[in-house]
């Protein structure tokens, strides 16, 4: 066994950092039998010095994140500062000066994955990055190595612990969506400024990492269509229970029927009791991968947090480590198949549309016409008055408005899009309630 130590470099030592740090010093003995030589943790480097930091060494801290990257004695450097700048200049400087990285930002991978990809390339250098996406869910590795062999046609998941456990508190408990935001704020779930998880900016990055890994294709964050879900209501979630389904934010990333192009997408969606995914509860992830040897699996549990995403971080570093003392690197980006990526008009799905409309007769006949005219084929039709009566045949009564669900058979997002323009310019529709894609069937 070699006994002189490989060099550990941290930047940030937040929730995740701090964590890192901890397990590093109390699991030292553990971590040198896995990867064969200790590891020691060379320099800290923090935006706030004089913050108190247990269990780790004072003389460790340092402002200066730049001056510790280029020591030149770092074999690797683990970040978790987050955001694009300076963790960019960071890891590129990293590899400049023969570190490997281990890295936990989702943001910076989907924005930049390709550049990074071939600095480490350039200078022969590992970058892991399992923890940016799923926490402690061993995904990343998986897609790239176990399911090298297998063709990946769909990766669909919940990515983002907010957001499913304020829809699991609105489907379970009936509360509405700013109630559920509230608990999850209070719990800790949810940050002060929710804006990236709620608007699904969180799970976008995160799709355009699994859609790259999973279809050997760049795929950036600009390519990710993505719908918050601030606008899911209580009346969603009554229709959806009413189908069989509850709603999720879904990133959903696919390999066309043709194979020749992919699409990456996050917006919330119904899906049927009956899929896994449906039943993951409260803040935790999964994710739904169909491929066509090894067919479909699941990868569940924790998505955030301190100590699983420090995890899959030591996972990482052990890995990396392994590969510094074998003088070798592993798998690096595998962009050779260079798949289009489709616009969201070509996604083809189901879709569940509540209208508002005129309570009078014709109006089921004009709207099933707009629906025929843009090649769009209705699967069931729910009428309801707004006194709750329902039915699903005949015309409505006359002289109040009503209530229209419309489920479709699958369809272009394009075909669907024409579909409510053309709906809300007929003078009997009072307006589009709600447009809820259908998904996992």
């Amino acid at each position: 066994m070699r006994t002189r130590p490989l060099k550990v470099a941290l930047l940030g030592c937040g929730v995740v950092g701090s964590e890192v740090a901890r397990i590093m010093t109390t699991h030292a003995d553990d971590l040198t039998a896995r990867i064969g030589a200790p590891v020691e943790l060379a320099g800290v480097a923090v935006r706030r010095p004089s913050k108190v930091r247990e269990g780790i060494d004072p003389a460790l801290i340092t402002t200066d994140a730049t001056a510790l990257v280029k020591r030149g004695d770092i074999d690797v450097v683990i970040e978790v500062i987050g955001g694009i700048e300076p963790a960019r200049t960071l890891i590129t400087t990293a590899f400049e000066h023969g570190a490997s990285v281990v890295s936990a930002n989702k943001a910076l991978l989907a924005q930049d994955g390709a550049a990074l990809h071939a600095a480490a390339e350039e200078h022969g250098r590992d970058l892991y990055y399992e923890a940016a996406v799923a926490g402690a869910i061993p995904l990343i590795r998986p897609l790239r190595e176990s399911l090298a062999g297998d063709k990946v046609n769909r990766v669909l998941g919940i990515v983002n612990g907010t957001t499913n456990f304020i829809l699991d508190k609105m489907d379970s408990t009936g509360a509405g969506y700013q109630e559920a935001l509230d608990e999850a704020t209070a719990l800790g779930y949810a940050e002060a400024d929710p804006t990236a998880d709620v608007e699904g900016f969180d799970a976008a990055a995160k799709a355009a990492i699994l859609a790259g890994i999973a279809f050997h294709t760049r795929v950036r964050l600009d390519d990710v269509h993505r719908e918050g879900m601030t606008e899911v209501t209580a009346a969603d979630f009554a229709s959806a229970k009413e189908m069989g389904c509850t709603i999720k934010l879904l990133a959903i990333c696919e390999r066309a029927a043709d194979g020749g192009s992919v699409t990456a997408r996050v917006h919330p969606a119904m899906i049927p009791l009956s899929h896994p995914l449906a039943s993951v509860r409260g803040a935790y992830n999964a994710v739904f991968v169909e491929s066509e040897a090894a067919g479909r699996l699941m990868f569940y549990g924790p998505g955030a947090g301190g100590s699983p995403t420090a995890s899959a971080v030591l996972g990482d570093l052990v890995a990396v480590c392994r590969n510094r003392l074998n003088g070798a690197t592993g798998p690096g980006e595998s962009a050779y198949a260079a798949l289009t990526v489709s616009p969201m008009g070509d996604v083809v799905t189901r879709y569940h549309i509540s209208l508002d409309v005129a309570d009078k007769p014709g109006v089921l006949a004009q709207v099933a016409t707009v629906f025929a005219e843009h090649g769009v084929s209705i699967d069931t039709v729910r009428q309801q008055g707004k006194d709750g009566g329902a039915s699903r045949s005949g015309e409505f009564e006359t002289g109040g408005e009503a209530s229209l669900v419309v489920v479709t058979h699958r369809a272009s997002d394009a075909a669907l899009t024409g579909t409510v323009e053309a709906l809300r310019s007929l003078d009997t529709v009072r307006g589009v309630a709600s447009i809820m894609r259908v998904e996992g069937e």
